[in-house]
């Protein structure tokens, strides 16, 4: 009888990319401080970045240090570590900052370099580490195996096709004259300001219809499409006003009916499309319906030493003042704080 084996290399490789925003606010933070990245798996075990503006320890000088290692425990086995400086507008080659050969997890994969001021962009730093786990060779048999391919999950399909027929509705929203069929355990399963509304204690179990105020059909078709595929229909023409205008449409609507994911996906949005124009506007409603996360970053954007003035002289800013007062309050806060004022 004759057998066979084939021994295989087994390595598993992943990219994560840490951007630092408002780089030059966190010069001088101060020998041995650092900024850290979230928590990334590679090969089934957690990393992250640690970025020290002023180096890790004082014979560093002038250099900038980078760290990468285990986010939890020390664990056995090996990997290589490779860290790039990025160039966002793409006229210059990624810098190799840190490239560390196959090595044990136990000791720390440490660089230092220079100043990067050649690699920022609108005072944004972008490293990208590369990270390759060596895992035990596999020793398998050359036996045929079979192997059945098993499709995505459609299940959001399914769901988008029952709202879209409407088969057994046994409610309808009526928005500016339009007509919304759903289903009850559906939409209150999701929502629960729609489960208070259908089947809280002063509700009406029997009512079929329900009268939407204040919305827009639009948004509100938008709003059912999440909640039974729990993502955003296409958003056509985001780069432009009336897809921003929209997407903060979205916004209030998931607010309202507590929708949070939602809410942060409309947020990440609106973060990614931020200028000097729409800046202080987005702050306004991100304060007025409590998005903690897009007020952060409008007032990051706004208090970056080279946009606050351009800001600060749009027609936007001076509307904010007007009618957001306590958020202007909040601007000079944070500029306070960084110094820049």
């Amino acid at each position: 009888m004759r057998t066979a084996s084939i021994c295989s290399p087994c390595a598993v490789r992943g990219t994560h990319t840490f951007t630092i925003t408002g780089y030059s606010l966190h010069r001088g933070l101060g020998v041995g401080k650092f900024l850290k990245s979230a928590s990334f798996d590679v090969g089934g075990y957690l990393w992250c970045i640690c970025y020290f503006p002023d180096g890790m320890v004082r014979r560093n000088g002038g250099y900038a240090s980078v760290y990468v290692g285990l986010a939890n425990e020390l664990v056995e086995g090996s990997a290589s570590v490779e860290v790039r400086l990025l160039d966002q507008a793409n006229k210059l080659p990624p810098s190799v900052v840190l490239s560390k050969k196959r090595r044990c997890f136990s000791l720390a994969c440490v660089g230092q370099f220079l100043q990067p001021s050649a690699y920022l962009r609108d005072d944004n730093l972008v490293i990208e580490c590369e990270i390759t786990v060596f895992k035990e060779p596999e020793v398998t048999p050359t036996a045929t195996t079979i192997d059945i391919p098993v499709p995505p999950s459609d299940l959001a399909e399914y769901f988008r096709e029952l709202l879209d027929k409407g088969e057994e509705a046994d409610v309808v929203f009526e928005v500016n004259g339009e007509a919304f069929p759903a289903h009850k355990i559906v939409v209150s399963a999701r929502s629960p300001v729609f489960k208070a509304e259908l089947f809280g204690p002063m509700s009406d179990r029997t009512r079929r219809n329900i009268i939407v105020e204040d919305m827009q059909p639009a948004v509100f078709k938008a709003l059912l499409h999440f909640v039974y595929t729990d993502s955003l229909p296409p958003v056509e023409n985001l780069d432009v006003d009336e897809g921003k205008e929209m997407v903060k449409h979205l916004l209030v609507a998931a607010d309202r009916y507590a929708m949070e994911r939602m809410k942060l996906i409309c947020e990440s949005i609106l973060c990614k499309g931020l200028d000097v124009e729409n800046v202080t506007g987005t702050l306004a409603l991100a304060d007025q319906h409590h998005c903690s996360q897009l007020k952060d970053a409008c007032l990051e954007f706004i208090t970056s030493p080279e946009r606050m003035d351009d800001v600060m002289a749009s027609q936007g800013y001076a509307r904010l003042k007007r009618s957001y007062p306590a958020a202007v309050i909040d601007v000079f806060e944070r500029a306070k704080k960084y110094r820049i004022i």
